[in-house]
């Protein structure tokens, strides 16, 4: 059986099945079409047409989303190679779309079912659209179908990690590409959400899981997939906007969780819709990181550097001057969500800074009035520490439970805390504090990728193992978000995976310079990485082990 979503039609899937009969026999195979119980008003139903003298069998559904906003439409066909052996029909009781089959004994039978999904968000008349696509792929056939699919994912997988000495993570890292992969599409506009196509868990917004976790391995490995994720921030800057003004701020805000207006969809009751702000940095970072790597001089003045400029606006205007003209934020929620309006978060500062620092770059590049205040601000604002030396995660932290890294992630990826002994301190401090039942995967990824550009090989292996391996779910290898929970494919997790394999292991980094490797080690028994297609160049990299 081969199961496709058909890379040259994105809103459709494909399922081929062949039958190899052992003795004689009859096969019914039904068709029928799944509605989301919070959906509104929907209809099932059986359509025949002919279209070019070829007699199709349709099963097709409408419906409109759960508040009304998008009408649905679905349509689905069966593609048969013999239809002297078989026999379709129309069951209204159960609404299914029947095929009958019979074989004798030794011949096989092959059929495919061909389905499409089209809304109102992408298509003014859905109806006709859903029709339309499954219309063209019985034109086409099944081997023209797979034969354009498997053409786009060979150009895909030019992009490729090649573990040599473990056979367990090259699968696991795979899965992750192609997980992420089969998520966004180049040219798209779109972004992907914590669980991709997975699932509607998280009711598909977007998180900084995107620009934090995803985004990363993919500039490096698919830079026009990353671009498209970008897109969709740049397309949703009106609603930013209004946001930032709606509570008092000048500039740019991001929403905690973005629907596809752009609005805050985060439910009231989560605290992180109100006081977790350092989604706007992340989208900063985010921006430069894609220059950087691409050094595209045109969208940096064009699309860029306005929206750079703007996250800066918010930052600048975000801020509290203290008496020792030193900055403070006040009242956020880091990365680690269980600390709730709190002052000086460290990953909030840290991050904000580095936006303001390459909103300032920006500008310079394109020639632009740069205002003094965003270097003011980037340079003064408060990362705190303990009397020990470990960096305090914020104001009033004392060692409580946190639900995942926040200050790790000053090391790597945000890059503000460069000495190797002050990571040690700090890794050892916040790396058992963590909650090990519900805390997100990413974290032991951003440990793993630190301690092996400091050379600690077996460090480095027992942090990538924990990253994944509580949270791995059999038969498929399906990641889950926390060890305790058991959601479909957590897309975010496989991002921070990657990271751990690209930047750690093979110490791939975005500079200035654009993606330079580092020095790093690989795990005990891994012989040889090999990465390949990265950056724009389409560049290889080799890692071995020393």
């Amino acid at each position: 059986m081969i199961c496709v979503l058909c890379g040259g039609l994105p809103y459709s899937g494909l399922i081929s099945v062949q039958v190899e009969a052992l003795t004689d026999i009859t096969i019914e195979v039904r068709c029928g079409m799944e509605i989301p119980d919070d959906y509104g008003e929907s209809t099932v139903y059986y359509r025949e047409l002919d279209a070019d003298s070829t007699r199709l069998h349709l099963l097709e559904a409408k419906a409109v989303s759960a508040r009304g906003a998008k009408q649905v439409a679905a349509a689905s066909a069966f593609l048969l190679e013999d239809e002297t052996t078989s026999e379709l029909s129309f069951e209204e009781a159960t609404k299914e779309l029947c095929l009958n089959i019979s074989i004798k004994k030794g011949e096989t039978f092959s059929f495919s079912l061909v389905g499409s999904i089209c809304s109102s968000r992408d298509f003014f008349d859905p109806y006709n659209e859903a029709e339309r696509q499954v219309v063209y792929a019985v034109h086409e056939g099944q081997e023209q179908l797979v034969g354009a699919h498997e053409r786009l994912w060979n150009e895909l997988w030019q992009s490729d990690i090649r573990i040599e000495g473990d056979d367990d993570a090259q699968r696991l890292v795979r899965f992750a590409l192609f997980n992420l992969y089969s998520s966004c599409r180049a040219g798209s506009r779109l972004s992907i959400p914590p669980m991709g196509l997975s699932s509607q868990f998280y009711n598909g917004h977007i998180f900084w899981d995107t620009e934090l976790w995803m985004y990363p391995p993919l500039l490096l490995l698919q830079p026009e997939l990353a671009k498209s994720m970008l897109d969709y921030r740049i397309d949703r800057i009106g609603p930013a906007r209004k946001k930032a003004m709606a509570y008092g701020y000048r500039g740019v805000m991001f929403p905690w969780e973005s629907d596809d207006t752009g609005e805050e969809a985060t439910p009231t009751f989560a605290l992180t819709g109100v006081f977790e702000h350092h989604i706007t940095a992340d989208v900063g970072i985010a921006c430069w990181n894609y220059y950087r790597v691409t050094r595209d001089t045109v969208w940096l003045k064009r699309e860029g550097f306005p929206l750079l400029r703007e996250i800066a606006d918010f930052w600048v205007s975000r801020v509290v001057r203290n008496a020792d003209e030193s900055y403070s934020i006040v009242g956020v929620t880091g990365a680690d969500e269980y600390a709730n309006g709190v002052t000086d978060n460290a990953f909030t500062n840290a991050s904000a800074s580095l936006a303001l620092e390459y909103a300032y770059r920006a500008g310079i590049a394109c020639g632009e009035y740069v205002p003094p205040i965003w270097k003011e601000v980037s340079q003064g604002l408060r990362i705190l520490q303990f009397e020990n030396g470990v960096t305090r995660e914020h104001a009033t932290y004392q060692g409580e439970t946190i639900k995942q890294a926040d200050v790790n992630l000053l090391a790597y990826p945000l890059g503000k805390i460069t000495d190797p002994e002050q990571q040690r301190k700090d890794l050892a401090y916040y790396a058992e504090r963590i909650d090990q039942q519900n805390g997100p995967m990413m974290s032991y990824a951003i440990f793993c990728v630190q301690y092996a550009r400091m050379g600690d090989a077996e460090k480095a292996w027992e942090m990538f193992r924990r990253c994944y391996l509580p949270n791995w779910r059999p038969p498929f290898g399906v990641l889950s978000e926390t060890p305790a929970s058991n959601n479909p494919y957590f897309m975010t997790g496989a991002g921070g995976l990657l990271q751990a394999v690209l930047n750690g292991f093979c110490g791939l980094q975005v500079t200035e310079e654009g993606i330079v490797q580092l020095p790093s080690v690989l795990p005990p028994h891994w012989k040889k990485v090999t990465v390949t297609g990265v950056g724009i160049e389409r560049k290889t990299y080799f890692c071995t082990r020393k």
